[in-house]
């Protein structure tokens, strides 16, 4: 929670070029970030049949728009939550495997990433070295309300009651501050705090970006609770960890509802323009 996944910035930067705010180049070099390479497989070709070769982010892009893409959205699925998604099975379990997608709407499609690491990028590089490739698998979805996806409104209300939730726990436990998880936890989160406002693309409502920093700020907290007790400066038993496990889940389940909340903000401001 405390790292912007690959897929809320395509759900970003995507709605961003669809709302005409940024040029596909821009858009692809923001979702690419630090990864060296990004490319999307199995998108449907002029003629409707999906195409085996993989194209390159910025003319999939394109390909999106030209195929009738209206926005897109985030799904963070986890065991037994499949939030953000609307099927089909195959679409579902590929989402789950992966903990994350985006959902093309107005297109029938769908866009899992599977991440590569490889060596060495360039010629002359420490072999040591490693970088990271994409390819974004496109599949058949179903056009259906995702799953469990809150309004902000109702985001940022269920937010506030989670932050006392986690504050609650982290006291009980008696981590709220001490070790160096803690310290490296709370300074992550402060980090990307104060780059919060970059998180999301133009075009994005201000209550949006305000939500993704709330639930940033509680995903932060969930994190430090998650470590490892010792290293918080407290040694915890098998069953307070199964304790603490299961008083935190609502919370972190809470945490990201609300981050898909904010990311389909830019596609729900799409729909809005048209209607």
């Amino acid at each position: 929670m405390l790292e912007e996944t690959r897929s809320g910035r395509l759900a970003a930067w995507g709605n961003a070029l669809l709302a005409g705010a940024v040029s596909p180049d821009e858009a692809a070099s923001h979702i690419t970030a630090e990864d060296a390479r990004h490319r999307v497989g199995g998108l449907p070709g002029p003629e409707g049949a999906a195409d085996d070769d993989v194209a390159g982010l910025t003319l999939a892009l394109g390909r999106l728009r030209a195929l009738g893409a209206v926005g897109l959205r985030l799904a963070l699925p986890a065991s037994g939550h499949p939030l953000g998604l609307s099927g089909p099975p195959e679409f579902n379990a590929l989402a789950l495997e992966a903990g994350e997608a985006v959902v093309a709407s107005g297109t029938g499609l769908g866009l899992v990433p599977e991440v590569h690491e490889a060596g060495p990028a360039t010629d002359g590089a420490d072999p040591l070295d490693t970088h990271v490739e994409v390819v974004w698998r496109c599949l058949p979805v179903r056009e259906a309300p995702p799953a469990d996806v809150p309004s902000l409104a109702e985001a940022e209300r269920e937010l506030a009651e989670a932050l006392r939730e986690a504050t609650q726990v982290l006291t009980r436990l008696d981590v709220a501050g001490s070790g160096p998880v803690a310290d490296a936890a709370l300074e992550a989160y402060r980090a990307r705090a104060e780059a919060g406002r970059r998180l999301l693309a133009p075009g994005y409502p201000p209550r949006a970006v305000r939500v993704l920093e709330l639930a940033q700020r509680v995903g932060a907290l969930v994190a430090i609770a998650e470590g490892d007790g010792a290293a918080h400066g407290t040694a915890m038993s098998a069953s307070q960890i199964a304790a603490r496990a299961e008083a935190l889940r609502p919370v972190e389940r809470t945490a990201r509802r609300a981050q898909v909340a904010a990311y389909n903000a830019g596609a729900e401001e799409l729909e809005r323009r048209r209607s």
